[in-house]
């Protein structure tokens, strides 16, 4: 990207003169004669530096320097001043201003200066991101898990880590998709850049286009100024697409279109963009229950589904509890003041018992709780929720029977609950608690044919051990 200086002078000449000197490297240049004309053109586009002298008609030089640092933070300022005049350069650098120049300027002066300042730029946006990378690495870090499942998905996401392939993650609410999709970011060539994410379930529709398009100046009713979308700030990065299900129909003709020539049109304007964008998208939804009821569309499926990670319910991965525990309890004494060392076998016991229908987000929402009411060093039964306490095998009809094994109890449950809905296996699998893979795994696993007739599908994972083609 080249580096796009402003200059803003009332005398026509001294911006003529600084247009010459700096359009001799390889700096794009344009100019304003006023800060009310220098506004506008800060909202179409996005400055490296802006030169500003301080005495103009209207509004000053000191504003401007203002209404920059609030509406473009990154952007520099470097402000000119006549020599009898100093004090307004001081009181310029104290209100934010990188450097001063007095006039009248020569061009050497103005070489350095500008070198200087535009450096000082490229450091305040690596520190930013920098900083933003630390935290957002820290709650990479928090997915943990030594269990047979996890193992595998870490696996899955240190082969992908590194590529540019499109990621898919699918799974229950609550079950850490979008820290997996920290993790490949964080743990990829990739790293350097940006990660960048949004909520499909969460955002307005009227909102979706100019959210990761971005829009111009005047594009809408409300586009007082130009805006760069999730595509633009996160070029050279990942882009995470949460809960891509929710994502308005009329959009996913267009994400196709991204994803298909990685390239971008803001709303109002006709000029491409081109994007280097890792894309990963989650959802808690079976896609091709959403394509067969009209919901999504097969084509941008088959586009983001290029690598396919299916994370485990917490029920599924038991072993990883103790860890989680240790995870949260230390996390909320930290938050809390707390000195909490541990919880009782008693916990442990109904922690296994327990299905987590809210999954590790759960279990760290108990263990929160409990911190914040424990009287003691260890937590107690009496510390957490009574449905967490009662919670336990429960009888309904010759499902749970003395001498029945834990699978065949498991078989009998989800067969009866299919039965139940019809033998539709979206609404079977959320009576049970459990994404409509893993039901469809489960009758493989049993088997049995799906209702419709067919063999249930394989995950991806599946597929590689027996030697088969994924669903």
């Amino acid at each position: 990207m080249s580096t796009a200086i402003l200059v803003v002078d009332d005398d026509a000449l001294v911006n003529d003169f600084l247009v010459t000197t700096l359009r001799e490297s390889p700096y794009e240049v344009d100019t304003a004669f006023s800060a009310a004309g220098a506004l506008e053109k800060i909202a179409g586009r996005e400055y490296d530096l802006v030169i500003s002298d301080v005495r103009m008609p209207g509004m000053d030089g000191l504003a401007l320097l203002e209404r920059i640092r609030t509406s473009a933070p990154d952007t520099v300022v470097v402000i000119m001043t006549a020599f009898g005049e100093i004090a307004d350069a001081v009181r310029a650098m104290k209100a934010g201003a990188f450097e001063y120049l007095v006039k009248p300027v020569g061009a050497d002066v103005t070489d350095a200066v500008v070198a200087r300042a535009l450096e000082f730029r490229r450091l305040k946006v690596e520190n930013r991101v920098l900083r933003e990378a630390v935290t957002r690495r820290f709650a990479a870090e928090q997915l943990i898990g030594q269990s047979a499942p996890m193992k595998r998905i870490f696996d899955l996401i240190d082969a992908v880590a590194t590529s540019r392939a499109t990621v898919l993650i699918t799974g229950e609410s609550g079950t850490g998709k979008e820290l997996v999709a920290r993790a490949i970011h964080y743990r990829g060539t990739r790293r350097q850049g940006p990660f960048e994410a949004i909520n499909c379930a969460a955002l307005p529709e009227t909102l979706f286009e100019s959210s990761l398009f971005g829009h111009e100046k005047g594009a809408f009713t409300g586009a007082v100024r130009a805006h760069r979308g999730l595509f633009e700030t996160a070029d050279a990065g990942t882009l995470l697409l949460d809960e891509i299900s929710e994502i308005p129909t009329p959009m996913q003709a267009k994400l196709l279109r991204v994803l298909q020539e990685r390239e971008i049109q803001r709303l109002g304007s006709d000029r491409r963009i081109p994007v280097d964008v890792r894309m990963i998208a989650t959802t808690n939804r079976h896609i091709p229950t959403e394509i067969a009821a009209g919901n999504f569309r097969e084509d941008l499926f088959y586009r983001l589904n290029v690598v396919a990670i299916d994370l485990p319910p917490l029920r599924d991965r038991l072993a990883d509890i103790p860890a989680l525990i240790e995870l949260f309890i230390h996390r909320y004494n930290a938050e809390n003041g707390r000195s909490v060392r541990r919880v009782s076998d008693a916990v442990l016991r109904l922690f296994e018992r327990y299905r987590w229908p809210g999954n590790v987000r759960e279990l760290e929402n108990f263990i929160e709780r409990a911190i914040v009411v424990a009287g003691g060093d260890t937590l107690t039964p009496e510390d957490f929720p009574r449905d967490l306490v009662t919670d336990g095998p429960r009888s309904k009809g010759r499902i749970i029977e003395p001498g029945l094994s834990i699978y065949e109890m498991e078989k009998a449950l989800i067969l009866a609950t299919l039965e139940a809905e019809g033998n539709n296996q979206t609404k079977a699998s959320d009576k049970l608690g459990i994404s409509s893979r893993t039901l469809r795994n489960k009758l493989y696993e049993y088997g049995l044919k799906t209702p419709g007739g067919g063999a249930a599908p394989l995950c991806a994972e599946e597929a590689v051990t027996r030697g088969a083609e994924p669903a």
